[in-house]
């Protein structure tokens, strides 16, 4: 016979009545612990950063300044991050990976959290991935049964900002065999392409140590927060923004 047949019936109604007491207390103390535990799991401002080249997995070093900027400029808000899922190496034609990601990962946030704000980033191959995904259509000479489909205009109500670090110009891309970044019309005006004074993946100089500053000069990363700050605070949309570095410059 069981244990449980040698116990009287008022055995088992007080043992039964001690454990609901016990687990009463215990959901009350959980629920002082974690006031925020029933709140709205979206985010207010969600950050998809790609990172660069031979970075490792996660949003990489220049990702976690801009990052840690944007939470200090924005106290009152939850920003949450999103890393992009790809590779990163120097094989660029899995950026596409990069690509339908990212993607596929705005397209769910902006219809399970659509009152989430999103800014779209990246850094060098991660800021021609960004880039990518803004595109209203698939460059010349690709097939497009071979690329993700541009997202649908509808998608970049839910984008604040583009801020893109070290984005590699048309000269950059030939370079690499890849096709020139060109930014979606929808998001031209929320769109921002930082570059290091000199970088020559992103300007016309020629200093290539400047292309791994991003992440060291908060200067240069500023510019993208300022950017994206305004653009979280309701700024009224304008013209596609240049952010000019003395010596330095843009492409594409």
């Amino acid at each position: 016979m069981g244990i449980y047949c040698h116990m009287s019936a008022r055995y088992v109604l007080r043992f039964l009545a001690a454990a609901a007491v016990a687990l009463s207390a215990l959901g009350a103390a959980l629920t002082a612990d974690a006031p925020f535990a029933s709140a709205d799991p979206c985010p207010d401002v969600q950050v998809v950063f790609a990172r660069g080249t031979g970075e490792d997995p996660g949003i990489g070093p220049t990702g976690q300044a801009f990052v840690d900027q944007l939470r200090s400029r924005e106290p009152g808000k939850s920003v949450d991050v999103y890393a992009v899922n790809y590779p990163a190496s120097n094989e660029w034609s899995t950026g596409l990976e990069g690509i339908t990601d990212a993607g596929a990962h705005v397209v769910s946030m902006a219809g399970n959290c659509p009152k989430t704000r999103m800014v779209l980033s990246g850094y060098s191959q991660g800021a021609a991935v960004m880039g990518f995904v803004t595109s209203a259509a698939v460059p010349d000479g690709v097939d497009p049964a071979t690329v993700p489909k541009p997202l649908a205009p509808e998608i970049a109500q839910h984008v604040a900002a583009v801020v893109l670090f070290g984005m590699p110009n048309v000269r950059a891309m030939n370079f690499l065999g890849q096709p020139p970044v060109v930014i979606g019309p929808t998001y031209q005006a929320k769109t921002i392409k930082v570059c290091a004074p000199e970088d020559p993946v992103c300007s016309d100089g020629l200093n290539f140590a400047a292309h791994d500053t991003y992440a060291d000069d908060a200067n240069i990363v500023d510019k993208g927060t300022d950017f994206a700050v305004s653009r979280l605070d309701a700024t009224p949309p304008g013209p596609v923004s240049t952010a000019h570095s003395p010596g330095g410059g843009f492409g594409n």
